[in-house]
């Protein structure tokens, strides 16, 4: 199915990320839309990227076949109930990008026979080169995954699990997994200063390394494990690093990390359920 309209409510940080990514992947401008009750916003956004913009949801939704819902998580319930008549009578199909939002939840909002998608990306969206997990409601249509796949994979890797409990899981992993990485790498930064190297030397080293660790492990079809044997001589430095992160319970300490992450969203779903 060819792509139209899509129209983004909410126009943040994401919202912006994914719009962009679509006029960059070939998508035209005009076809574009976004809302949002701040004016500046899409006003700024109209004018840089050259899309369609209003401050009206209902608006948006009447011109649109596509809607993402980009608000945040405590607002979307109002926004759902309120544009749920129009997204009804158009049989619009319905992208969710609201983190710890369930299905079950929008349906309530939006009515039982609306299309949904709900997706959960992550921040490196916002660099083209985000992680994306999608799950699709039984009134999704084929050609409806593939458009909701197609926006996503705009702004990188787009794939779908098969059970919408899944996406607590992934929240766990990708969701919130750029914030270990970078907790990581600011305690990295701060021993490399403790060690005798000036602040901007031991950013550039830990960003750098960090890029190039990365792309070795996606270019490669050896898994992290073997990759880290490959650097890890015996009786050298690394492995004398490698030793005193294990004797710290670094890989129990991690696992427990994402495990609370997983059980934190699940009690934010549940709380939705109430609003």
């Amino acid at each position: 199915m060819k792509i139209k309209k899509i129209g983004f409510i909410g126009g943040g940080n994401m919202a912006s990320s994914l719009i962009n990514g679509l006029i960059v992947s070939g998508h035209a401008a005009h076809s574009l839309w976004v809302s949002d009750i701040n004016a500046d916003v899409v006003s700024a956004l109209s004018e840089n990227l050259g899309i369609n913009s209003t401050v009206n949801n209902d608006e948006l939704v009447n011109a649109v076949d596509v809607v993402v819902l980009a608000v945040k998580p405590q607002n979307l319930a109002d926004v759902a109930k309120h544009i749920a008549p129009l997204i009804q009578q158009k049989q619009s199909l319905v992208v969710s990008i609201a983190a710890g939002i369930s299905q079950n939840s929008l349906t309530r909002w939006l009515g039982n026979d609306v299309a949904i998608v709900r997706c959960m990306p992550n921040t490196p969206a916002l660099v083209l080169t985000g992680a994306t997990a999608l799950h699709a409601n039984d009134q999704v249509t084929t050609e409806q995954r593939d458009l909701a796949e197609n926006i996503l994979r705009a702004v990188g890797l787009a794939l779908w699990v098969e059970q919408e409990s899944e996406l607590d899981a992934v929240t766990a992993v990708s969701g919130s997994g750029p914030a270990y990485f970078f907790l990581l790498m600011e305690a990295m930064e701060n021993a490399a200063v403790q060690l005798g190297l000036t602040e901007q030397t031991a950013r550039l080293l830990v960003q750098q390394t960090a890029l190039g660790a990365a792309k070795i492990a996606l270019e490669s079809s050896e898994s992290p494990a073997q990759l880290r044997q490959r650097v890890t001589s015996p009786g050298g430095t690394t492995q004398r690093a490698i030793e005193i992160f294990e004797q710290g319970g670094f890989t129990e300490l991690v696992a427990k990390a994402l495990h609370a992450a997983r059980d934190r969203s699940i009690e934010m779903s549940k709380q939705a359920e109430t609003l």
